[in-house]
């Protein structure tokens, strides 16, 4: 059952926009679930994601564990690595980092998780995972070992390969904390480009950069870093922003 890839799917069809809360298990005091999910049910977000670029073992699974004591919201997992698996979530973001020439993080991962993925019933949704260059050195680029792109025709014919390999979906990432999000240009590029529902995340803290990328073209838009540094930005995604 494809659930929640049909319904990213169906919403990019109707052009209605998508908003995830990602949270960092490594950064998130649990014993603040109830408010911060309190929150989340008051802005527009559809989507909880969980995952960081380093995460202590057990945490993710404790985490989701919690979250969906609170909400029905679906919880996918957004990892960094394949100890940040948990059986409880709803679905598992399959990334393959093609922007990177890093085996690890192309395949190798990837193999590993196939024990632990054959005794769940996680919706798995193959990811094409690009990372952008977001005018800072990320968590994620010094864990992968990889270079981010900034060739607007480099990101775009990497995205589009990825439609040829047979991904799902395609996540521009300007990595957790950048210092400039992933451009208009960039996003209306790869819309017009590839024919697969397009997930834009890192760097964007405010309703204008927000409203941007979906302008653009993004259908689901990811934000972390501004909630874990300020959670009144919860006041900006009221319903009826977008």
């Amino acid at each position: 059952m494809k659930e929640i890839l049909n319904n990213i799917i169906l919403s990019s069809k109707l052009k209605k926009p998508l908003l995830a809360i990602l949270i960092d298990p490594d950064k998130f005091n649990i014993k603040n679930t109830s408010q911060f999910i309190d929150k989340a049910h008051k802005s527009r977000a559809t989507h909880i994601f969980v995952g960081g670029s380093t995460v202590k073992k057990n945490e993710t699974q404790e985490l989701v564990l919690v979250l969906k004591k609170h909400t029905q919201l679906p919880v996918v997992l957004f990892p960094g690595d394949v100890s940040q698996l948990a059986k409880t979530a709803d679905a598992l973001l399959y990334l393959v980092l093609v922007s990177g020439r890093n085996p690890e993080y192309l395949i190798e991962q990837q193999i590993k998780s196939v024990p632990f993925l054959r005794s769940t019933a996680l919706e798995v949704i193959p990811t094409g995972y690009i990372l952008i260059d977001g005018k800072k050195h990320t968590a994620t680029q010094k864990v992968t070992n990889t270079k981010p792109l900034n060739s607007v025709s480099e990101i775009v014919d990497t995205a589009k390969a990825s439609e040829y390999l047979g991904y799902k979906l395609i996540y521009l990432e300007a990595g957790s904390g950048a210092k400039q999000e992933v451009s208009a240009n960039i996003i209306k590029a790869v819309k017009k480009d590839v024919n697969l529902p397009l997930i834009v995340g890192g760097g964007i803290r405010n309703k204008k950069q927000l409203e941007t990328a979906y302008n653009a073209g993004a259908d689901l838009v990811v934000i972390g870093t501004a909630f874990e540094e300020d959670e009144s930005f919860f006041n900006d995604l009221s319903k009826n922003l977008v």
